[in-house]
């Protein structure tokens, strides 16, 4: 499988061939069926990796918050 960036590259090259006024009907169908799974299939990363970032950022235990050690608040002093 290739990386991500190679893909989105790859997808990007395809937007930019199909829009080519000379290309034959037979191989824009194929560029655009070719751009339609890799659009998918990066769509489908990205969610994972979102996945991941949201897993990461509402981890419970998080080691960098600082702890309350206060019974009550401080205004109430």
């Amino acid at each position: 499988m290739k990386k991500f960036e190679e893909r989105l590259e790859r997808l990007e090259e395809l937007a930019d061939a199909i829009k080519a006024p000379d290309l034959p009907l037979e191989e824009a169908l194929a560029v655009f069926e070719e751009g339609i799974k890799l659009a998918k299939g990066l769509e489908k990363e990205l969610e994972r990796m979102e996945g991941k970032v949201e897993a990461l950022v509402n981890k419970p235990g998080d080691t960098e918050a600082d702890p309350v050690l206060e019974l009550f608040d401080a205004k109430d002093d």
